[in-house]
C-alpha cells in the first residue's frame, strides 16, 4: 500500500515512511492511494473468527510488505489484548466498551498498535525518533503508556491546563522515563497547532527526527477500524447497526468510515459532537466553518477545527449528498449529556461517561425519528475519568478501578509552557 498528501505537493510514500513522518513535508495528511476491500467470506466468517484473526485481516492491507506477516501477527495481538464488549442498554441500544485497556480509553489501540509498529521499524537504529503529540485528554495517556520505555523513542506531550481530568492528567504526567509532559496555557487546538507548526518547522527538522501519534498519524487512525469489525462480530441485530461516535478531532469516526468502505456492514453513522459542532453544522449547510474551542465536560471533543475532517471527505470523493446521506450530526449541550447520565443510570442501570452520553443522546433523538433503528454508541473511555461530572449527574463520584488506584499515589510532573510557539520551539532546540 501507498500513502499519499492530501495536499498532494509531497511524494508518494509506503507505510513506514508514512508511519515515521506523521504529517507529509507539504503539511497534509497521509491517505492511502486506494481503498481494500474485503473478501465476502472474511465478513461472514467474523462470528467464528478469534479478534487476533480479524485484527491482522484488518489492517494487513494497509500495511503491505513493510511488516512480514508473522510479525505483523505479533503487533496485533498485543493490540488488541483485552476486552472489547458489546453491551446492550436496552433493547434497541448497544454500547461498544472500549475502556478495557491499560489507559481505560479507546486510545490504546491506536496508540498500542502504532507504538509496536515504529518500535519494529526502529529496532536496528542508532538514531532517535521524538513523538510529538497533542492531547484534549485520552490521548496523551494512550501514547505514553503505548511508547513507556520503548528504546530509541522519546515522547513530548502536549495538554492544555486545567482542561483535562485528573485520572487523565495523571496518566500522561506520572510515566517519567522516556515521556514528556508539557503543560500548555492555552486549548487542544493550541497544542495541535503548535505540533504541526513544529512539523514545518526546518531548524527544528534539520536536528531532530518527529512523528506524530495524534490521530493524524496512519497507524493510529488505520487501526482504530479494528474495533468495528470486533463490535459487528458481537452484534444480534437482523439488519446492519446504525454507529453513534462521540467526535472531536474525527479520527475515530473516520475510521468507522473508512471500515465501511471496505466491507463492514453499518446503516447509517451518526457524529455525535458536544458544541464544538463544526462538522454537524457543515452537514446541515455544505459549508465547512472552524470554530473557536468551547470547553465542555466531555472534554475529549472540545476540538474547533477537527484534523481528520479532511480525511473523510476524501473517503467519500469530496461528494457532500453521498457523505451527508451517509452520516447524521448531532449537537449536544452539556446540560443534555448531564440528564442523559443521569437517565441511563436511574433506568437502565448503566453508567456513562460523558463523551459516550453525547452519542447515547445523539443516536436516542436518531430513533426518536428513525423509529425501527438498533444502534450502538461507542463508549470511548472509563467514567471514573470524570468524577465531577459523574457526580453531578448521579449524586456520587464513579467507583475507582484497582488499575487506577495506583496512579493517585504517584507525583505528577509536568513542564509549564507558555501559548506561544517559540516557546516551544526553544523547548525542542534544547532537549
Amino acid at each position: 500500500m501507498k500513502y499519499f498528501s492530501l495536499n498532494r505537493q509531497s511524494p508518494i510514500v509506503d507505510f513506514k515512511e508514512a508511519t515515521i513522518l506523521g504529517q507529509a513535508p507539504d503539511k497534509g495528511l497521509y491517505f492511502p492511494e486506494h481503498i481494500p476491500v474485503h473478501a465476502t467470506n472474511f465478513i461472514d466468517q467474523l462470528k467464528n473468527s478469534s479478534k487476533e484473526e480479524i485484527a491482522f485481516r484488518v489492517m494487513e492491507p494497509f500495511v503491505g510488505d513493510e511488516i512480514p506477516d508473522d510479525e505483523l501477527y505479533r503487533i496485533v495481538c498485543e493490540t488488541v489484548n483485552f476486552s472489547f464488549p458489546l453491551k446492550w442498554i436496552h433493547s434497541t441500544i448497544a454500547s461498544l466498551e472500549l475502556y478495557h485497556g491499560p489507559t481505560f480509553a479507546f486510545k490504546d489501540v491506536g496508540a498500542r498498535f502504532m507504538s509496536r509498529c515504529l518500535s519494529y521499524f526502529y529496532k536496528n537504529q542508532s538514531n532517535k525518533i521524538t513523538i510529538l503529540v497533542a492531547t484534549s485528554g485520552d490521548t496523551g495517556g494512550a501514547v505514553a503508556n503505548g511508547f513507556l520505555g520503548v528504546e530509541g523513542i522519546e515522547v513530548v506531550i502536549l495538554y492544555p491546563s486545567g482542561k483535562v481530568s485528573p485520572v487523565q492528567e495523571l496518566q500522561l504526567t506520572t510515566c517519567g522515563e522516556n515521556i514528556t509532559a508539557l503543560e500548555v496555557d492555552g486549548s487542544f487546538d493550541d497544542c495541535q497547532a503548535m505540533v504541526k507548526m513544529a512539523f514545518a518547522d526546518k531548524d527544528i527538522n534539520d536536528r531532530m527526527q518527529l512523528c506524530s501519534a495524534n490521530s493524524i498519524n496512519v497507524a493510529r487512525w488505520l487501526s482504530q477500524q479494528i474495533y468495528y469489525f470486533l463490535a459487528y462480530q458481537q452484534w444480534e441485530g437482523q439488519t446492519a447497526p446504525v454507529i453513534s461516535v462521540p467526535s472531536g478531532n474525527f479520527g475515530n469516526l473516520c475510521a468507522a468510515i473508512m471500515a465501511y468502505k471496505t466491507g463492514l456492514p453499518v446503516k447509517h453513522f451518526i457524529a455525535a459532537c458536544n458544541v464544538n459542532d463544526a462538522v454537524p453544522a457543515y452537514l446541515q449547510t455544505g459549508m465547512f466553518s472552524s470554530k473557536p474551542t468551547t470547553a465542555t465536560i466531555s472534554n475529549a471533543m472540545d476540538v474547533g477545527n477537527p484534523s481528520n475532517f479532511v480525511r473523510i471527505l476524501e473517503i467519500m470523493n469530496q461528494d457532500y449528498s453521498s457523505f451527508s446521506s451517509l452520516v447524521s450530526g448531532y449537537t449536544i449541550s452539556d446540560e443534555t449529556t448531564i440528564q442523559t447520565i443521569r437517565e441511563v443510570y436511574q433506568q437502565n442501570n448503566y453508567l456513562l461517561d460523558p463523551h459516550g452520553a453525547v452519542a447515547y443522546a445523539a443516536l436516542h433523538q436518531y430513533q426518536q425519528i428513525h423509529t425501527d433503528t438498533k444502534g450502538y454508541i461507542v463508549e470511548t473511555a472509563d467514567p471514573v475519568k470524570f468524577p465531577d461530572a459523574i457526580k453531578t449527574a448521579i449524586g456520587s463520584e464513579p467507583l475507582i478501578p484497582l488499575a487506577a488506584m495506583e496512579l493517585f499515589t504517584k507525583e505528577k510532573r509536568s513542564i509549564p509552557l507558555k501559548n506561544e510557539y517559540a516557546s516551544f520551539k526553544d523547548y525542542l532546540l534544547s532537549r
